[in-house]
């Protein structure tokens, strides 16, 4: 149980916190070094407020996944179509669990980019659009980003295999099993007042600034992107799988979902290097070692965690024993975005060097 009362840090850490409140909107900053709550900053809004967090979602699926293959509901080395016949349609059938948690379906979008963001607030038609879809690249091969298509996939899977609609298997399996009172997979009415709404800067971001603002997309089932929620909740999240899993899974359940499936291969979607492991993005400087990067450049190898648009990041680093949950509502180009978050994540890697053992 992390004690939000509790706080301790040092020059870099208040650097950090500067940049937090320089950038301007809505932000809230958790950090958690060595299990110790040492920042808990909310800024242009309150603690509790909800933000969504774009792809910073999809570890919330994949540990899903990984909950119930322990279980032994399936096998990642299942194909979908085992469970979902429909979808073996137009060359799909060798695409596996596994396949999708590390990007390698050969899948990342069911028929464009602007046409699976458009659909994505209806469960029926983007799951109708991946079952007609064709792979763009063979299954297993090198990795594609998944951008909306990947909570489909999978949320579809496990709503088949389990019987249960995807939202009450999240909050039975994972939020309340942590005590995540203030994450939502589309939020419920009674809880919209906290939403905070995200912020546009530029013209090419203006009409995304409106799609993801609207109530039926805060309120729909979204799992590559919907999840609503707090700083404090994503903090308490990586910080259950740092110490080894908590309540949600084992240690080498852990180990399977963060070791590394792409080591600096460039991700036919993103077109840079990502590495990727199956549910997560890792840390690192990578090949490209003067890029920003969402978790900073100096960020351990076996960092955890995933970057959403460059607004939201939550992440861990094993080697420091720390936890970082960063959202804002900051909607930017890609390069301010992510220039932004890796100056705010340099700063917190500079007041916690690696080196610490493991409790």
């Amino acid at each position: 149980m992390l004690d939000w009362s509790a706080r301790s840090g040092g020059p870099a850490l208040d650097r950090a916190l500067r940049l937090v409140r320089a950038r301007g909107g809505a932000a809230q900053l958790c950090v958690v070094h060595d299990g110790q709550v040492v920042a808990d900053v909310a800024h242009g809004c309150a603690a509790g407020d909800l933000f969504w967090v774009f792809s910073t979602s999809k570890p919330f699926t994949a540990l899903l996944v990984h909950r119930l293959a322990e279980r032994g509901a399936l096998s990642l080395d299942d194909t979908l179509a085992q469970h979902w016949p429909a979808f073996a349609a137009n060359g799909k059938e060798p695409i596996t669990v596994r396949h999708v948690l590390q990007h390698r379906s050969g899948l990342p979008v069911a028929r464009s980019s602007v046409a699976d963001a458009l659909a994505m607030t209806s469960w029926e038609r983007s799951v109708r659009a991946v079952e007609r879809a064709r792979p763009r690249f063979p299954a297993g091969g090198g990795p594609a980003y998944q951008y909306v298509t990947y909570g489909f996939l999978l949320g579809e899977l496990l709503q088949r295999i389990m019987g249960t609609p995807l939202r009450e298997l999240l909050h039975e399996e994972i939020l309340a099993p942590l005590g995540l009172r203030d994450t939502f997979l589309g939020v419920p009415d009674a809880e919209l007042h906290r939403q905070v709404p995200v912020r546009a800067r530029g013209p090419a971001a203006v009409a995304a600034q409106a799609f993801v603002n609207r109530r039926e997309t805060r309120q729909a089932v979204i799992p590559a992107a919907g999840i609503s929620t707090t700083a404090r909740d994503l903090a308490v999240l990586y910080q259950a799988l740092l110490d080894g899993g908590g309540p949600l899974l084992s240690r080498e359940s852990v180990a399977a979902a963060t070791t590394p499936t792409s080591d600096g291969t460039v991700d036919a979607f993103i077109r840079l290097p990502i590495r990727w492991s199956q549910g997560f993005q890792l840390g690192g400087p990578g090949l490209q070692p003067d890029r920003p990067r969402p978790m900073g450049r100096t960020s351990s190898p076996e960092a955890f965690g995933h970057n959403g648009s460059n607004v939201c990041v939550a992440w861990a680093d094993p080697a420091r024993r720390l936890v970082v949950a960063y959202l804002t509502n900051r909607l930017e180009s890609p390069a301010a975005g992510a220039a932004a978050h890796n100056a705010v994540a340099e700063a917190i890697l500079a007041e916690f060097p690696p080196g610490l053992s493991p409790r």
